[in-house]
């Protein structure tokens, strides 16, 4: 038996130091916090993805007394992508949050279900989606799903 180490680059900087569409995107899923639906949580997200012409869709969580009924923020956001856009593949994907204190100082990840669902559109346009995570103390900034899915399942996988 040998050990292996599993090892992945990211880049931190300051929301400043972003590209003007890049620090577009961020504020966009920043903006979209307040579209929320988090009555039980009080935790409020907001995602922003930009496609390949340029467009900007947004998408905010929405809870329910029924918990799992309620939709991440992320996968608000690229399910209308794919519904209004479903020709054009998605390249940037910025999440924001908030709670009763305000904008986190550190940002979150996406959760297992909505990375998958990152993987598959990548795998569905064979395009990486570079991902943002909003904090206000800095931002993360990801090539590829894939750096925070590492040993992912997509359907090549069921050919081998």
């Amino acid at each position: 038996m040998k050990n292996l180490k599993l090892e992945i680059d990211y880049q931190v900087c300051q929301l400043d130091e972003l590209s003007a569409a890049d620090m577009e995107l961020v504020n966009k899923a920043i903006a979209a916090t307040n579209n929320s639906y988090a009555n039980y949580s009080n935790f409020h997200v907001g995602a922003a993805v930009r496609l390949s012409d340029g467009k900007i869709v947004i998408g905010a969580n929405q809870e329910n007394a029924a918990f799992p009924s309620g939709l991440c923020a992320e996968r608000t956001a690229l399910f209308a992508a794919q519904a209004n856009f479903p020709d054009l593949s998605v390249c940037t994907l910025a999440i924001a949050a908030k709670n009763a204190n305000g904008l986190l100082k550190h940002p979150i990840t996406p959760c297992g279900a909505c990375r998958q669902v990152i993987l598959e559109i990548e795998d569905r346009y064979k395009r990486d989606i570079r991902i943002l995570l909003y904090g206000t103390e800095g931002v993360y900034c990801f090539d590829s799903v894939k750096d925070l899915l590492p040993f992912s399942f997509v359907d090549a996988n069921m050919k081998e």
